[in-house]
């Protein structure tokens, strides 16, 4: 027999472990292949919820005090703090006859209830004859709770005075009509829950229902003429206008005596203020477009009046008093202590504390108003972070009233007593103040004068406030 030569024996062995290497590396990749794939990683986990901290929370007592130190009743046109008491009783009134356990106000970071308004009020009534000695009574007692997070827009309106006459006279021409018998409303929410608040002014026609007449039908032809609606006959139709705007004001009689004529109504057609109609046909600039400035143009270019004022369809229809002027509460307005109010974002009843500059006639008066407001009005241009102070009548209240547009604080006074009385509240309740007296159950999470045609920002251009 034979041996192998060692030489073949050498290569022999290598050719084997490569084969068997071979096979190692297919039933490695064949496990590899049937071998699941690996799961996703898990989504990251949700981002932690966002707290929102209330902006509805109340000034520190420090803070409360540093703004009590600007006020002072003179800055109002008062002789003192109380001077506020009828207005404060009426507001009292007001409030007292509503559910004590329904939200009267519910914002974030505060929710108040009538009953806890009225014990505010009450408590502001009894702090009254002690305020002119010991201002600083507003900070201890109350808590001072922010309208908005920024500046809220302070307008002005007043009570017109217009020469007039209770019977017809030729140098009288021009009508106030009283509410026609021929106008009909319906309340659109009785038909759907979208309309709510929502009312629809119409007459009848032979084709069925019809918009009420407009400015220019009423005025310029002779739509209500025949009917006995004239309460009043005025001298000037611009005047008669502003009227329209404001929604209230006096009348001065031939023999000086003096009647009040109020809101009692409107047609409901749409508002076009003269103000920016003259700024829009370019015979005034926004800037120019004061009350005075309009009613001056519009008196000395006769020839525009008709064309101008009959583009406004809307129309208010009035009353006559031996006082007046009433607010939407159906209480007597303070001047320059009465403000008209969006009742989302303040409930009437309520008191507050304001700062606003005010313009100075050159007469001279105070160039700013600090000091305590009532919420005793609305209009329907009152909307959102937008207040109006009644300026009273008058020369001064005309200047002030048309000219006025400034930024404002506001602050809801709510009394300590009022809070410790809140229950819990399981969300957005009512706020105990940082550094107050509270010490109660608040927690940080817990139709009238202004029923005229004024709008959102300007009297006749926008510094009213009546509107639809």
């Amino acid at each position: 027999m034979t041996t192998p030569r060692s030489g073949r024996a050498r290569t022999a062995a290598p050719a084997s472990l490569r084969l068997f290497g071979l096979l190692l590396l297919a039933l490695a990749l064949a496990w590899g292949c049937a071998r699941p794939a690996a799961p996703p990683p898990p989504p990251p986990p949700p981002p932690p919820a966002k707290v929102e901290r209330p902006w509805f929370e109340p000034l520190s007592v420090e803070q409360a005090l540093a703004r009590v130190a600007q006020m002072h009743p003179s800055s109002q046109g008062f002789s003192s703090w109380r001077d506020l008491e009828p207005g404060l009783k009426a507001s009292l009134a007001y409030v007292s006859g509503k559910p004590a356990a329904q939200a009267a106000v519910d914002r974030p970071g505060l929710k108040l209830t009538w009953g806890a308004m009225r014990q505010t009020l009450e408590d502001l009534i009894a702090a009254l004859p002690y305020l002119d000695a010991d201002p600083a009574l507003l900070a201890r007692v109350f808590a001072w709770f922010p309208v908005e997070q920024g500046e809220t827009l302070v307008t002005g309106y007043y009570e017109p005075f217009l020469e007039a006459s209770l019977e017809p006279d030729p140098a009288y021409p021009y009508a106030i009509y009283g509410r026609p018998a021929d106008m009909l409303a319906v309340d659109l929410g009785e038909f759907h829950p979208r309309w709510k608040g929502q009312k629809l002014h119409y007459r009848l026609g032979k084709n069925g229902i019809k918009p009420y007449h407009a400015r220019g039908e009423i005025d310029f032809n002779g739509a209500l003429q025949g009917k006995g609606l004239e309460l009043a006959w005025v001298k000037d139709r611009v005047d008669l206008y502003f009227l329209h705007i404001q929604g209230s004001g006096r009348l001065i009689l031939p023999d000086g005596r003096v009647k009040h004529v109020l809101y009692a109504d409107k047609n409901g057609r749409e508002l076009a203020m003269l103000g920016r109609t003259v700024i829009r046909r370019g015979h005034l600039t926004r800037d120019e477009a004061s009350a005075p400035r309009i009613k001056g143009f519009v008196q000395q270019n006769q020839h525009l009046a008709q064309d101008l004022l009959s583009e406004d369809l809307s129309y208010v229809f009035f009353r006559l008093s031996d006082v007046g002027p009433f607010g939407s509460m159906g209480s007597l307005l303070t001047p320059m202590g009465s403000i008209a109010v969006d009742r989302s974002q303040v409930p009437l009843g309520a008191a507050l504390a304001m700062t606003t500059p005010l313009p100075v006639p050159p007469q001279g008066g105070p160039g700013r108003l600090s000091g305590l407001m009532l919420a005793q009005d609305t209009g329907g241009a009152i909307v959102g972070n937008h207040v109006d102070l009644f300026c009273g009548s008058g020369p001064y209240a005309e200047f002030v009233s048309g000219r006025m547009k400034n930024p404002g604080v506001l602050h809801i006074l709510v009394s300590n007593r009022a809070l410790a009385g809140l229950p819990p509240a399981s969300g957005n309740g009512a706020s105990a103040p940082k550094n107050g007296n509270a010490g109660g159950n608040g927690t940080k999470n817990g139709n009238g004068t202004k029923n005229g045609n004024a709008p959102k920002n300007g009297n006749a251009v926008g510094n009213g406030a009546a509107g639809q």
